[in-house]
């Protein structure tokens, strides 16, 4: 068990936060000197937002399996999954060979290739509400091409997204980030308020093209969005004749079939990424082929949907080998059952404990809330559940263990039983290390 002068401890929770970090800039000066010669060349040494946190964030050297390794030479278990996108693990084989082999034949190839038919085929077998497809980038550029055809198809101009979604870096509905965000007419509102949305749809009908949703927020904090609300959406859209677009870049992952499947519904548009490349960039949208065939380039009147790399071959060739040969129902099936056993695991140990903390989400995707109350939508943290947050990133990363500051977890494939029973005593000790903070009102600031 752990042994610390921190346990128990009656200090604040701002000098808790920053012996953390005073721990943390102790134990990794090279990676405090990367970042210091980055940000001479990148502002803040940084160019993905979600990634940097204080007082710098780790610099990862090399990845293998589930395991990472910083600068410092410190080894990680990976249960960050590259935000969902990293589900093969660190130089899977099967990944390796298929991307050696398509790179072999010419990097870009300035055509149609073979390897694109390959993977859209595969995704409009697994994906029932997907009829035609095509690809994109990023799960960012799929979701504002979903948007743009809606509009264009229905020819109407608003839509409809929830608080706290993300659909990329310019839809992004949380406290932060919206500032960025294309000048779509958007209405917004209350995720799982059945009525609320229900009403908001109905209010703008005649101009509303779209109701763009995630089956559970992901970035949101892991929310699952109830089987009620999701099937409404379905049913209300129908009813005014708009287009529901389910953002599925993360959770096509926690079914075989994604989770429209799962809910049984099936959208008019469903946007994917993240790990359908194989770990490498893309994005994907697709569904009814009344709406898809609007990019049919033999039509007249066809929309432009242009893009250098939307059929690369990299990610085209490894995106269909992860489908094909290594995440297949039974493995989706496997890798699911093990993260709901592991956020039992994580609650149980949480209500042991008498602690404020728990652990929402569905199969292989989580997310930590120092709350007791049932988290239906998103709210923003008070002071103490963001230092909780912040303790438990810092404590996990001292036991070896790399998750999101915002206390996000995502399991890969190559995570076993041994580094969830790790994961699990982990917490354990966090619990008890700040058991002063984690189980009562607080400290005082």
């Amino acid at each position: 068990m752990l042994r610390t002068a921190n346990l128990k401890s009656t200090q604040s929770s701002a000098a808790l936060v920053a012996d953390a970090e005073a721990r943390f800039t102790q134990s990794h000066p090279e990676s405090r000197k990367q970042f210091s010669a980055a940000a001479s060349f990148m502002p803040g040494g940084n160019t993905r937002s979600v990634l940097y946190y204080d007082p710098f964030p780790v610099v990862m050297l090399r990845g293998q399996g589930c395991r990472l390794w910083d600068l410092d030479g410190r080894e990680y278990v990976d249960f960050l999954g590259e935000f969902t996108a990293g589900i093969y693990g660190h130089s899977h084989p099967v990944i390796r060979q298929a991307i050696t082999e398509a790179m072999a034949n010419g990097l870009n190839l300035t055509a149609h290739n073979v390897l694109e038919a390959t993977l859209a085929r595969v995704l409009c077998e697994r994906f029932p509400s997907i009829e035609l497809v095509r690809f994109t980038n990023s799960g960012t550029e799929a979701n504002l091409l979903a948007l743009s055809a809606a509009k264009a198809f229905t020819r109407r101009a608003k839509v409809l997204a929830f608080k706290g979604a993300y659909h990329g870096s310019v839809l992004s509905f949380g406290k932060k980030g919206g500032e960025l965000n294309v000048p779509h007419e958007f209405v917004i509102a209350s995720y799982n308020d059945i009525e609320g949305a229900r009403k908001a749809i109905r209010e703008c009908a005649h101009h509303l093209a779209a109701v763009i949703v995630e089956p559970m927020l992901g970035a949101g904090g892991c929310i699952p969005g109830s089987p009620e609300f999701l099937r409404m959406l379905r049913e209300v859209t129908e009813e005014v004749g708009a287009l529901l677009i389910c953002d599925e870049v993360m959770t096509s992952r926690l079914g075989r079939h994604g989770m429209q499947h799962e809910l049984g519904i099936k959208a008019d548009l469903t946007t994917l990424g993240k790990y359908i490349g194989g770990g490498s960039s893309i994005g994907a949208f697709g569904g009814r082929a009344a709406v898809m065939n609007l990019f049919d380039p033999r039509q007249p009147l066809a929309l432009h949907h242009a893009g250098t790399f939307n059929n690369n071959v990299i990610s085209m060739a490894a995106g269909a080998a992860g489908l094909t040969q290594i995440y297949t129902g039974a493995e989706a099936d496997a890798l699911n059952a093990r993260g709901e056993r592991l956020r039992q695991r994580l609650n149980e140990a949480c209500a042991r404990k008498g602690a404020s903390l728990q652990f929402t989400g569905l199969g292989s995707l989580m997310n930590a809330h120092a709350r007791s109350e049932p988290i239906v939508r998103p709210e923003e943290g008070d002071e103490r559940e963001q230092t909780i947050k912040a303790l438990l990133f810092f404590h996990l990363l001292e036991r070896g263990f790399y998750i999101a500051r915002r206390g996000f977890i995502a399991l890969s494939l190559m995570i076993g039983e041994q580094e969830i029973d790790g994961l699990v005593d982990a917490v354990e000790e966090f619990l008890e290390r700040y058991e002063r903070l984690c189980c009562r009102s607080g400290l005082d600031a």
